[in-house]
């Protein structure tokens, strides 16, 4: 049988919805050792480039009934098959109404409920609250009430505990969509989307690729394969590399690091035209 609520039938969901502010998105590159143009890319993609609070101020959701039917054992088919079904299908309703159908939940099982909604700017479900770094989901739902930039953090964890950060280190943006969305992103343009948005806020710059980087490391003595993929190998190198130079070791290629191997950012004239006329 589900775990029932008690007398409680609903979790306090409108909070202080702060909305994103540079720094977040400062922090966000920072801790995935990439451009703050290729986290602003995949916050305009998923979000829809909206905002990740509904007008009375509760993150926005979506029910997944797919997740209820799992974490419950499946103890609410028969009498609630709105809300929670053995195969995923698409019975959303959308705004504020997914509140109605995650109310319903928390009344038959407390627990499984706030783990069976996607939250927030970035749509990540609440069972994976521990890897976006809360110990809990009635945590995880407390940081998705206060501000974006818990979304954004919350996305953070997620893509470097499922190693994506590579991914949008070196802008592979099919690869992005695919880890984060699944196979489904090539039927809603994913990996285009996020390519079209990088190029408006890089702004027409351009920083070298992963493979230039590998290339320029070769040529300071490394024995890369130039695969433009920034593994372990090409992360070694890259701190071996500040070492001797003395800069600081991060396995990151920061502008410092770029500066000296010789690699400077360059100007697309195509992504300089998108960024003027967004």
């Amino acid at each position: 049988m589900a775990r029932t609520a008690g007398s409680s039938t609903a979790l306090e969901f409108a909070g202080k919805a702060k909305l994103l502010k540079k720094r977040d998105f400062d922090r966000a590159a920072e801790r995935i050792g990439c451009e703050v143009a290729a986290i602003r890319a995949v916050a305009d993609v998923e979000s829809g480039g909206r905002s990740g609070f509904l007008r009375d101020a509760r993150p926005k959701i979506l029910f997944e009934s797919r997740w209820f039917h799992k974490l419950t054992d499946r103890a609410c088919d028969d009498s609630h098959p709105h809300i929670s079904t053995p195969k995923w299908v698409r019975n959303y309703r959308g705004g504020a109404e997914e509140y109605d159908r995650l109310h319903e939940a928390i009344a038959l099982d407390r627990e499984a409920a706030p783990k069976s909604a996607s939250w927030g700017k970035f749509q990540i479900l609440g069972v994976n609250h521990r890897t976006c770094g809360f110990e809990t989901a009635e945590e995880y739902v407390q940081g998705q009430r206060d501000s974006e930039g818990a979304h954004l953090g919350a996305f953070v964890g997620f893509v470097i505990a499922n190693r994506l950060d590579d991914e949008l280190r070196d802008k592979r943006w099919a690869d992005s969509a695919a880890g984060y969305n699944g196979p489904g992103y090539r039927q809603n343009r994913s990996d285009q989307k996020m390519a079209d948005a990088y190029a408006k806020y890089a702004a027409g710059g351009i920083v070298p690729t992963t493979a230039e980087v590998q290339q320029a490391l070769n040529r300071a003595g490394a024995d890369l394969v130039v695969d433009g993929k920034t593994g372990p190998k090409t992360r070694a190198g890259l701190r071996a590399f500040q070492r001797d130079a003395g800069l600081p070791i991060t396995g990151l290629a920061e502008k410092e690091t770029l500066a000296a191997l010789g690699l400077a950012e360059t100007h697309d004239p195509i992504a300089l035209s998108a960024a003027i006329n967004s």
